[in-house]
């Protein structure tokens, strides 16, 4: 077995994993990469990048058929689109496989060397790699940056008719009849994006209502958009086992199978840590997460963890975020954590992008505050895009108007998601806000608009 000495070994090349080796090999640090599967993990190759692919092929579906019937004025096709969805999965793993490159490009500029095969602590310093070249690898410092999976129900186990989002992305058909078990965000994208394509989708959610992440006000619009598109959302409901026929479940009403051609189980995902030996390693865990402190390091000395791992919120760029931050750490730089704002952004139909603290999250802490709204029913852009529904929220103290938070729901609003943490981070006050010029006319004059709203009065209402 080859023996490789290096002072970073970075265990998982997705988001986190690979801003990481970056990072650190930049700063001079000699770095290796161990994967297990392809580079960029599960984000680049059957997560964010993927869906968000296959979300627009259905939005751009969903345009010809709205041309098709005329509702633009003056605009007519003689008929809908004809889907081909092995092409589109060809043009989407095109676009991966490009990105992919990318990143093998990146690490082999900044000389970080990148080895196939699983991981396997042997002890808080060496490594074993099982792979088509096996290897002991001894590094000064790990870092652990595996990902997650999606979660397997016990009574709807994946293979068959039952899968999960990664075989979803990858049909190279529509399913006539498809069953959601799940009405988080994964389940909703996927599932507009299919019901766009041609599928009839039934949404099946344990909770009283859809995307629990986000309050009743911001995920009221995407439900009314899902019963526009002719999906059907059956909440307070819980699957049973899939049937010949379809998916058996118990609902609000009692027993019902609801016929499905596949089924699609999005009830969570789960940190990838099994077989690599971390039971050798003794670390302190919270629940199936492994706990870190603020900057990533974990209960033994010279191993960090980021990304998924360490639990809530599994976002791309929460782990981007860590990576950087730790390669810089183990180049001998003085970090810790101290975000103030962490984007999260849900692609349905429309957009939800929420920044910051919610006024109930703002009150729960203590806060008095002060809450400004603006309709997309009063902006010009949207009326322009026919995209009407929804609203812009910006959630400040009372006293002093330093900015918490800010929400939205609408179409194209999670390229507001950047602009809003940057005014969090930079300790931006509602005046700051209202004051800033925004084009005209774009969906980002809402934010402003907001902001008046809050401090008397927006100008459009």
């Amino acid at each position: 077995m080859a023996e490789i000495t290096t002072k970073l070994l970075v265990i998982g090349s997705g988001p986190g994993g690979y801003v990481c080796a970056l990072t650190a090999a930049r700063l001079g640090v000699d770095t290796v990469v161990v994967e297990a599967g392809p580079t960029g993990g599960t984000c680049l190759n059957v997560g964010c990048i993927p869906s968000k692919a296959l979300i627009h092929a259905g939005d751009e579906a969903a345009h010809l058929r709205a041309a098709a019937s005329g509702a633009v004025p003056g605009l007519r096709l003689a008929a809908g689109p004809e889907i081909d969805m092995a092409a589109i999965v060809g043009w989407k793993d095109g676009i991966v496989g490009k990105l992919r490159g990318g990143v093998d490009g990146l690490l082999a500029r900044a000389g970080v060397r990148v080895l196939a095969g699983r991981a396997r602590f042997l002890d808080g310093k060496t490594v074993a790699l099982d792979g088509p070249e096996p290897h002991r690898i001894h590094a000064e410092m790990i870092v652990i940056a595996t990902g997650s999976a999606p979660s397997e129900l016990p009574f709807l186990p994946f293979g068959g008719r039952v899968m999960s989002s990664t075989e979803a992305l990858a049909l190279d058909h529509v399913p006539p009849r498809l069953a959601v078990v799940g009405g988080g965000y994964i389940g909703l994208e996927l599932g507009t994006a299919f019901a766009k394509l041609g599928a009839a989708v039934t949404v099946v959610e344990a909770g009283p209502r859809i995307l629990p992440r986000w309050d009743a006000g911001l995920t009221r619009p995407v439900a009314e958009r899902l019963n526009a598109l002719g999906i059907r959302v059956i909440t307070g409901a819980k699957a049973v086992g899939a049937v010949d026929d379809g998916l058996a479940i118990e609902g609000p009403d009692g027993a019902e199978v609801i016929a499905a051609d596949r089924i699609l189980v999005t009830v969570g995902r789960r940190p990838m840590l099994d077989g690599l030996g971390l039971d050798t390693l003794g670390l302190t865990m919270s629940g199936p997460f492994i706990k870190v402190d603020g900057r990533c390091a974990t209960s033994m000395r010279g191993i960090y963890a980021i990304g998924d791992v360490t639990g809530d919120p599994m976002l791309a760029h929460r782990a981007m975020a860590q990576g950087e931050m730790v390669g810089a750490i183990v180049a001998g730089q003085s970090r810790e954590w101290d975000k103030r704002a962490m984007p999260e952004v849900c692609f349905t139909d429309p957009e939800v992008m929420s920044v910051g603290l919610s006024p109930t999250e703002a009150k729960a802490e203590g806060h008095d505050v002060v809450v400004g709204e603006f309709p997309y029913a009063a902006s010009g852009r949207a009326m322009t895009l026919g995209a009407t529904g929804g609203f812009v929220r910006a959630v400040a103290r009372a006293d002093n108007h330093l900015l918490l938070g800010v929400q939205a729901v609408g179409a194209g609003v999670s390229e507001l998601a950047g602009g809003a943490a940057l005014a969090l981070e930079m300790g931006a006050r509602m005046e700051d806000l209202s004051d800033t010029i925004h084009a005209h006319p774009t969906m980002g004059e809402a934010v402003q608009e907001a902001a008046l709203a809050a401090l008397g009065g927006a100008l459009h209402l």
